[in-house]
């Protein structure tokens, strides 16, 4: 369960309910087992028991509800689909405010490549309307089905295309943003320059909702690309790989839209939970790639007499030298859309694959490119020094050194599971890595926050943080621990 404390002005339950019911309707005012799938986290480490659910429709009816929660100091829980994981969402006696009916794509602007959408917008419905107007909006990862704009933008997702696109926080444009006090914060531009004063949209994505709730998003899109060149390689180290990455990137232009690493480990593993799905290669490699190249070239686009486009021509052309090099063991080539939807499948099935084990201690890090390599020679050795039967489950995104590092314990001690996370945060941060990617800190890596985060910097934070939110009613308890 998660713990929040809080600070209630004298009202009734039955009032509060009234009061709400007046401002989004009765029907979106939620309680008893109606909150059921509101009070619990997507990896189910998190249960609480929120005070009630609401589900405004209008930017205007959040800025009412959180005047009021504010007036009477109710804690406010921002939702969009709660795939979370980090524990973001957790709400216990708070308001829950589900953006889930602030849904639409208000326009799509193919001259200028902009989506004006709210922030309950499903990622996946995204896709679609920008494929419709025959764009692209890149940001993609396994719980697009489910995980919304405000959510997204809220913790600065990643996903798999931040090697050629960036994070959120590099798609977004503009922000609309209900303050703590309930205020209408309308910076809702389209402009790629604009260089008038604090970067408050900045300051806002990645907050979680602790600084304010994201209603409304400008975000760019991209020219949808004319071809695609997906593959499963298996090289000889990460070294060779990441040689294969940087010769590909020169080769094209730098088309390379995605380089995933899945070690032999993992590839075992979804075996085991996913036994149907076909494997790549005849036998279980260490280090495994998918790695996709897109392009919006009419001339790379353009097939040959066997109906080859020229960019798979390029591609295999240079996996064959590096192959007759030695330093690729085995590469296959989606040659369809089915094929390329299964590789992709394989990788997008991690956080199943993570969550299988019954116990987690999960980290998500960051490290320069050519570090991750000796990151997890350290850390085999730090491990088998902690708990010699646990296990390490690694994805990454390789392309731009986020490393999700798993590991499932084989004790059952708090304590030893607790020295397995600072074991990974020491060897993260002597590399000049970071003990947090893309995942967001929530109340996860509160104790991170607390034993690795720059004090000054954090001096600042709850300075921000008390400024806009004295009541400390947003989201609180996350991003920010408290001062000693």
């Amino acid at each position: 369960a998660c713990f929040l404390l809080l600070l209630f002005e004298a009202v009734t339950m039955d009032q509060l309910i009234s009061d709400l019911g007046q401002i989004v309707g009765p029907r979106h005012v939620l309680t008893g087992t109606d909150m059921v799938r509101y009070s619990s986290d997507w990896l189910h480490q998190y249960q609480w028991q929120p005070r009630a659910i609401i589900r405004p429709a209008t930017t205007e009816q959040v800025s009412e509800v959180v005047k009021l929660a504010n007036r009477l100091k109710i804690p406010l829980v921002p939702m969009g689909g709660n795939t979370g994981l980090a524990g973001g969402t957790c709400g216990e006696a708070a308001l829950v405010l589900s953006l889930e009916r602030m849904a639409a794509i208000r326009e799509i602007r193919p001259k200028s490549k902009v989506a004006i959408v709210e922030a309950g917008v499903i990622l996946s419905n995204l896709h679609a309307a920008a494929d419709a107007a025959k764009l692209l909006f890149p940001l993609t990862f396994g719980a697009r089905g489910s995980a919304t704009l405000g959510g997204v933008l809220s913790t600065n997702a990643g996903g798999s295309n931040v090697l050629r696109y960036g994070n959120t926080r590099d798609l977004c444009l503009g922000l609309e943003v209900v303050l703590p006090n309930g205020e209408i914060m309308n910076l809702m531009s389209e402009l790629h320059k604009d260089n008038s004063g604090y970067n408050l949209k900045h300051l806002m994505i990645g907050a979680e909702g602790t600084l304010g709730i994201i209603t409304a998003a400008v975000m760019k899109l991209q020219a949808k690309p004319k071809v695609y060149a997906t593959a499963m390689i298996a090289t000889t180290s990460l070294a060779s790989a990441l040689t294969l990455l940087n010769d590909l990137q020169h080769a094209t232009g730098g088309a390379v839209e995605a380089f995933e690493y899945m070690p032999g480990f993992y590839m075992e593993q979804h075996q085991k939970l996913f036994p149907n799905a076909s494997q790549p290669f005849a036998q279980v490699h260490d280090t495994n790639i998918l790695v996709e190249l897109a392009s919006t070239s009419a001339d790379l686009a353009a097939q040959d007499v066997t109906g080859q486009p020229k960019l798979m021509q390029h591609f295999e052309t240079l996996l064959a030298a590096h192959l007759e090099a030695g330093a690729i063991l085995d590469a296959v080539v989606a040659q369809n859309q089915a094929q390329r939807v299964a590789f992709w499948e394989r990788r997008e099935q991690a956080a199943e694959v993570t969550a299988s084990h019954p116990r987690l201690v999960n980290n998500d890090i960051a490290l320069p490119l050519e570090s991750v390599a000796a990151f997890l020679d350290q850390m085999k050795t730090r491990l088998a020094e902690i708990d010699p039967q646990a296990e390490a489950l690694v994805v990454s995104h390789l392309g731009d050194g986020n490393v999700h590092y798993a590991v499932w314990p084989a004790s059952h001690d708090k304590a030893v599971q607790d020295d397995i996370l600072e074991a990974v945060e020491d060897v993260t941060l002597s590399m000049g890595g970071s003990f947090s990617a893309e995942h967001g800190i929530g109340l996860t890596k509160l104790p991170s926050m607390r034993r690795r985060k720059n004090k000054a910097a954090l001096q600042v934070m709850r300075a921000i943080k008390h400024s806009l939110d004295p009541n400390n009613i947003m989201n609180p308890g996350k991003v920010v621990p408290a001062a000693d």
